[in-house]
């Protein structure tokens, strides 16, 4: 994040105390143990129905436009939802500031997040060895499938705020903790 004379979104007395930008390239979460087979399952039926109606000779155009939609629904089940995913992360930027939590993302995903230190949600940890790690500020939707569908295959579109696959992220989920409880 930027400071203010450059045109960032700090308010006025509010000072950066930790920055940093989600994991880059291809991340695998938690969830992708279901939805690596049955993305693959999916895609392999829809291949082999378009397979199947292009083959038979007689078959009416509008099977053959069906098949292909689900067949570029399986194509983005099993590799354009990482390539997504990776694509947002790469314009995605977070801070912890004396103040609030930022969550900063860019086109054509554009959003701005501020949290409140004095008013953060329930805030969970999530660590692998290496020592990257997801901060989730709240309870998940997607998990229970009542998000948008995007943000269900596509964990840097969920709408729960997190800063996602950072370093050393039991040390930052640790500044948070001790942070003041005051906007003063």
């Amino acid at each position: 994040m930027t400071t203010r004379d450059d045109g960032s979104l700090l308010i006025d007395g509010e000072t950066v105390v930790w920055s940093g930008r989600p994991a880059q390239g291809l991340l695998f979460t938690s969830r992708d143990w279901l939805l690596i087979p049955f993305s693959l399952l999916w895609c392999g039926f829809t291949i082999f129905w378009e397979t199947t109606v292009l083959s038979l000779p007689a078959a009416p155009l509008f099977m053959k436009y069906f098949g292909a939609a689900f067949v570029l629904i399986g194509l983005y089940f099993v590799a354009g939802r990482f390539l997504l995913d990776a694509w947002v992360r790469s314009g995605t930027q977070y801070a912890i500031t004396n103040k609030r939590v930022l969550i900063a993302r860019s086109w054509p995903f554009a959003k701005f997040t501020a949290l409140s230190l004095s008013r953060l949600p329930e805030t969970s940890l999530v660590e692998r060895a290496n020592g990257r790690g997801t901060i989730l500020f709240g309870q998940a939707i997607s998990n229970s499938w009542r998000g948008n569908s995007l943000s269900n295959w596509t964990p840097s579109l969920d709408p729960t705020p997190a800063f996602i696959g950072i370093e050393n992220a039991r040390s930052v989920f640790e500044q948070l903790q001790s942070a003041p409880a005051s906007d003063a």
